[in-house]
């Protein structure tokens, strides 16, 4: 626990077996309560080396994608009594060395949401971060923080600390089970007017660390793109998304 705070870190993972022990070894000892690993279908053996290590592990019996396997990330932390909960990528691209820091902030009250920034720093390059997914991450962030008035740093990193509210509050059913989730949560939170931190956080780009290909990544630039039209539309009243519906705000713990 932090500050009387249960923190659970989730895993969203899938063919992380040649990295997730790196991972989990570097897992700061004394302050998590509980780490949870989901595995979407892998190829490899990642659910079987998750639980040699002891870690709780959810299989879907089939790929469902990176969104929908968020989304069972969440219902089960939250199942577990969760007051904070970080997503942590088993592929070793994130330092589990800011657990500790992320969970605090949000603990302390200071914020709903925080995360880690591969761009604060200068370290995205350094880290091996492709150049045309840097460009594509700085014009998309400069893009949204006109659209949903914010100043993020950036919207794309996948290394995030939730506090309980937040979770149980968003429609998060309601988000795509693909990778635009990640962009989605995020303008539903600025949209619901909660609090986003940000801290630097060293990446390291390898090639066991996942990472969607180019078209892949056309893709989900196309939805951050929809994904801000809409709240534009949403916030000036011109259209309703089921995604910033009011009426929809819980995370169902049943299904």
């Amino acid at each position: 626990m932090i500050h009387g705070k249960k923190v659970i870190v989730v895993m969203p993972a899938y063919n992380a077996e040649l990295t997730l022990e790196q991972t989990y070894r570097e897992v700061p000892p004394g302050f998590i309560d509980d780490i949870i690993l989901v595995d979407d279908a892998s190829r490899d053996r990642t659910a079987e080396l998750s639980r040699r290590l002891g870690i709780k592990t959810i299989v879907h019996p089939k790929n469902l994608g990176y969104g929908a396997n968020q989304k069972t990330c969440y219902k089960e932390a939250l199942k577990l009594g969760a007051d904070v909960v970080i997503m942590l990528h088993p592929d070793y691209q994130y330092t589990p060395k800011l657990l500790i820091a992320m969970a605090s902030l949000i603990a302390i009250g200071l914020y709903d949401i925080v995360l880690g920034s591969r761009i604060l720093g200068g370290g995205a390059l350094k880290g091996g971060m492709p150049l045309y997914k840097y460009i594509s991450n700085r014009i998309l962030t400069f893009i949204q923080n006109l659209a949903l008035g914010a100043k993020l740093s950036e919207y794309h990193t996948g290394y995030r600390a939730f506090s309980r509210k937040v979770l149980m509050e968003l429609p998060l059913e309601e988000n795509s089970n693909d990778f635009v989730f990640d962009n989605q949560i995020l303008a539903q939170a600025i949209y619901c007017g909660y609090t986003i931190g940000e801290i630097s956080c060293p990446t390291k780009y390898f090639k066991e660390a996942s990472s969607i290909n180019f078209k892949r990544s056309l893709v989900y630039g196309i939805g951050v793109l929809k994904t801000s039209m809409q709240f534009l539309l949403q916030k000036w009243g011109l259209k309703r998304y089921s995604i910033f519906s009011l009426e929809a705000r819980k995370l169902s713990l049943e299904s």
